[in-house]
Parts: C-alpha cells; structure tokens; sequence
C-alpha cells in the first residue's frame, strides 16, 4: 500500500519529470539563487549546440524580490500543493519564463533586428491592477495620462533604473490570471546592488545592455529562475543547462 506522504512525494515530482525545455530554445540565461528566500542570484547564459548547453560567456550578479522567490506562471508545470506569485508580495517568480521585448527611454538601442524595441513615452502604461482587463500589458493611450489610475500605470517615472527592462514573460498575456503578478523584467539594479526588488530581476546596467545585446529572437530565448538545490534535482529531468 502506498503511503499518504509517497503519493505527496509523486504528486510534487511527476510534474518536473513530465516536462523539458522546448527543443526549440537553443538560448536560455540561467539564475540560480541560494535558498527560495534568498534576494540575490547568479546569472549565466547558455547556447545548446549539437544538443549541448555550453556557457555563453562568465556569470555575473543579479538581484531578486526583498522576500526571495516562490514559484511563477511560466511554460513550466507548478508542482502541486505550492504556492505561487501574487501581486505585490515582494518575491521573484521562479520557473522557466519566455523572455519577450524590451523598453527603454532611450531612441534606440544595440540589439539584434528582430527583437522588439520600443521606445517609452509619457503615454506608455504598464498596468498592474489585477481587476483591469488590461493586466500585466503595455497599453499606449491616445492622450496623455489624466486620471490617477493612468498616472499610477504610467511606465515612465523619470527613475533611472527602469531607463531600459527587457520582458519575462510570467503571468503573460494572452493568458493572465488575475492578481498572480505582473510587471516582470530584468532592469538595471539601484545603488550598486544594495537594494533587493519588489520581484523583477535586476542588475548592473552595463550587464543588463550585454544581455539584451546577445537576445536572439530566432533562439527561442528562456529564463530559468530557482533556488540552487532545487535546480540541481530537475536539471536532468527539465533538460536544463
């Protein structure tokens, strides 16, 4: 007879083992942090070639939610009975995420042709309330920001490290679940570092200007998030790199 805790054991492994990356994706950038409540993760991207990840590149810092991680709406399945991302709860989402465009302040910046670049005005909004049909997308208006609901969503605030945020597709339309966050990027991290984020992923700007320099649109890029242990028991399984 199998015992209660063994069908919890196979409910929260057969999940991970049903899954791999995409064959598709032969460009994944890797985080791995130390526990799920750290706020700080190493980053590295990896090419397959020949059906071999190998690394692109050294790794480098990042910084994650104050609260650390807890488990996101990726392409990924969510192992069954755990938590997952909310609005406004101070951790990353961890997972495997699709990496989508880029937005910046900037009139242009250096980037392959065929990723996705917009240029940030006043009327650019990025909406995070969870009761907008809107949620967690760009909308541009056809005016300028009036009511205090479209300033709140306004993607432009004058704030340095939101000058340049390339997409992690968590919780991404067209599929988004209400209230289970939005507003994932990489942008550029504030004070050297010092300082966690509210769930994005952040680093130093030049860094941030390489890794959106190498994105390859035709790679079908990834981003892989999760506490270092829990990385190594599905690496195998995931196909991870």
């Amino acid at each position: 007879m199998i015992s209660r805790l063994t069908l919890l054991f196979l409910s929260i492994l057969l999940p991970a083992a049903a899954f791999e990356l995409p064959a598709t994706s032969t460009q994944c950038l890797v985080g791995i942090a130390e526990s799920w409540d750290s706020s700080s993760a190493t980053l590295r991207l990896y090419r397959k070639t020949g059906g071999v990840w190998k690394p692109d590149g050294e790794s480098w810092q990042s910084r994650l939610g104050k609260n650390g991680l807890i488990w996101g709406h990726g392409i990924h399945p969510i192992p069954s009975g755990t938590a997952t991302k909310k609005e406004g709860d101070m951790r990353s989402p961890a997972g495997v995420f699709a990496l989508g465009g880029v937005w910046g302040y900037a009139s242009s910046i250096p980037k392959h042709p065929q990723l996705f670049y917009r240029q940030v005005t006043s009327r650019d909004l990025w909406v995070e309330d969870p009761a907008s049909p809107q949620y967690n997308r760009n909308v541009i208006l056809k005016h300028e920001p009036s009511s205090a609901w479209e300033k709140k969503q306004q993607m432009k605030q004058n704030d340095p490290a939101h000058s340049l945020k390339l997409f992690i597709a968590h919780n991404a339309p067209p599929k988004a679940i209400p209230n289970a966050g939005s507003s994932i990027f990489f942008h550029i991290w504030r004070t050297g570092g010092s300082k966690p984020t509210a769930g994005c992923t952040t680093m130093e700007e030049a860094k941030l200007h390489s890794l959106i320099s190498r994105i390859d649109p035709a790679s079908r890029p990834l981003y892989v998030l999760l506490p270092k242990a829990d990385y190594e028991k599905i690496r195998k399984p995931w196909g991870l790199p």
